[in-house]
């Protein structure tokens, strides 16, 4: 297997960073910077008060943000960021019920190559329409995304929501249900993942990644099942979808695993978040599949309990 990173194309994500609360302020708890050892310090020194900065303005709204450009916006480490190459972000919030768990903020860069799309999917006048999104040159899919709305069940962003489940589709492209497809294919967009975003209130919010072949979210992505009908009362988790762009499907519909892959509380990444409940960031080490350097997971609740658990591998 090549291991190589000079021949695997940079992820469209760049870094990934988890913030909890406390006494009444964000604080960082973990994060991946890469070779960004200035923005890891000015962010390890910063907090944030709800209202202040993206991850207390996710707080404060209750629902996903995307900052597509951080100059003049209300962005608090603008400077390292830049230096960096960092130019956009979408931030998490992760709720059990009224409770806000943690906020998991991904950061992107951006240059004429990157095309991919982050996207928040907002109820609105009976259908799902995009609240925002980013892009990167993607500028004729940004366009169609902007003049689309899915009903329930309808595309990616309507069958997570009518499922209330993370979806993980192949070959958006050439996928007759995904209603953007044609402009999918002129820029090689190919995996899409589709999360359901549970908000206090009766809001529905739906945020899908999706990752071209040149510029993918991630290389890896996997869904863990969580729910106690479907793994027992015990803190564990069954792996029911995942694909690997080095290794193919992890995971086949038509054909199962008898015994299909289980991780287990605080036993490697996965169980990390099964044990605390937190969104959680690993950067280069043990428990990661050879070959990747980072990883970040997110929990996503049915009201108070832990249901599933996605994880992407960069």
């Amino acid at each position: 297997m090549d291991t190589n990173t000079d021949s695997v194309p940079n992820t469209f994500v760049r870094v990934a960073e988890v913030w909890i609360p406390k006494d009444g302020r964000l604080v960082h708890a973990e994060g991946d910077y890469a070779h960004s050892q200035a923005f890891a310090d000015a962010s390890v020194a910063t907090s944030f008060a709800k209202g202040e900065g993206l991850p207390g303005k996710v707080w404060e709204s209750g629902k996903p943000i995307v900052l597509k450009e951080f100059d003049g916006s209300y962005f608090k480490r603008t400077e390292a960021a830049a230096e960096a190459g960092l130019t956009s972000a979408v931030a998490i919030p992760v709720f059990a019920e009224d409770i806000l768990k943690a906020v998991l903020v991904l950061l992107c860069s951006s240059d004429v190559d990157h095309m991919g799309a982050i996207e928040v999917w907002e109820y609105r006048e009976e259908r799902l329409r995009l609240a925002d999104g980013y892009y990167g040159a993607a500028t004729e899919f940004e366009a169609a995304s902007k003049d689309i709305a899915f009903s329930h069940g309808q595309g990616l962003p309507g069958g997570v929501w009518s499922s209330n489940t993370p979806i993980l589709k192949r070959n958006i492209a050439r996928a007759a249900s995904f209603l953007r497809s044609e402009q999918a294919s002129n820029i090689g967009l190919k995996t899409g993942l589709g999360l359901p975003i549970p908000t206090p209130g009766d809001n529905t919010f739906v945020l899908t990644l999706l990752s071209a072949t040149n510029t993918p979210i991630a290389h890896r992505f996997e869904i863990w099942d969580a729910r106690p009908e479907c793994v027992g009362a015990s803190r564990k988790a069954q792996l029911i979808d995942g694909l690997c762009e080095r290794d193919g499907p992890l995971w086949a519909q038509q054909n199962p695993p008898v015994d299909p892959p289980m991780a287990s509380a605080w036993k490697g990444p996965i169980g990390q978040v099964l044990g605390n409940g937190l969104p959680y960031v690993q950067r280069e080490g043990t428990g990661l599949p050879a070959g990747y350097t980072s990883m970040f997971a997110l929990p996503i609740y049915h009201e108070a309990d832990l249901a599933y658990v996605v994880a992407c591998y960069l």
